[in-house]
């Protein structure tokens, strides 16, 4: 990739770090748990990228606050008992290096809360790399545009210059909504077929190609 942008944004789960199978089976488990009709999987991987409070929502509607509630605490329960062991794809902590070191600004947007992105960077190594991060406990959940409109003014990138990288299509229509073109990955949580509508610059379907494609 020519040096058309200054800043990258990358989405945490999904696109950097090969989770989605652990979400999904630690919501899963979650609901069961608790009481709540039974979740398919292909449902819970689909509400992945949402703040937590927008993915049970969007799974169970308008349930009452005490179920909400317990359901967040379980799934949280369930996902820091194997946060530790999450790897990132294959060749990801290299890039991310290669691009520091390159000049690029990186910075995280994620449906994560920030314990769980500060944990998973520092367990990665890669805390230091990132210039800027958000995360669902301080700005408005995706695909609000509030995360990269603040990655953006803290460190002074136009969106013209700015890049989003997803693998939902939560990722995509919040790079709509501030304006900065998008990449999308299909070895994530959603398929293709949930975000092409969404019309992202490049797709990739492996951490390899879309790897190439930034360090070319």
């Amino acid at each position: 990739m020519q040096k058309q942008f200054d800043l990258i944004v990358w989405d945490w789960d999904g696109t950097l770090a090969d989770s989605t199978g652990m979400i999904t089976q630690a919501l899963v488990s979650a609901a069961a748990q608790v009481g709540l009709p039974a979740l398919a999987t292909s449902a819970a991987s689909s509400i992945i990228g949402l703040g937590l409070r927008e993915a049970i929502h969007a799974l169970y509607g308008d349930i009452p606050a005490t179920q909400a509630q317990a359901l967040a605490a379980q799934y949280s329960t369930n996902y820091y008992a194997g946060e530790s062991s999450i790897p990132l794809f294959a060749g990801a902590v290299d890039t991310i290096k290669i691009l520091n070191k390159r000049g690029f600004k990186l910075a995280v947007a994620t449906g994560k809360g920030r314990r769980g992105l500060n944990l998973a960077l520092e367990h990665c190594a890669l805390t230091h790399y990132f210039h800027a991060t958000r995360t669902v406990d301080e700005c408005f959940s995706k695909p609000h545009p509030q995360m990269l409109h603040e990655l953006m003014e803290a460190l002074v990138v136009l969106p013209e210059r700015t890049l989003m990288i997803g693998d939902t299509s939560y990722d995509l229509q919040m790079a709509n909504n501030a304006g900065v073109s998008a990449v999308a990955v299909s070895y994530g949580a959603q398929t293709a077929e949930q975000w092409q509508h969404l019309n992202p610059m490049r797709q990739f379907n492996d951490f390899a190609s879309l790897s190439a494609w930034l360090l070319d």
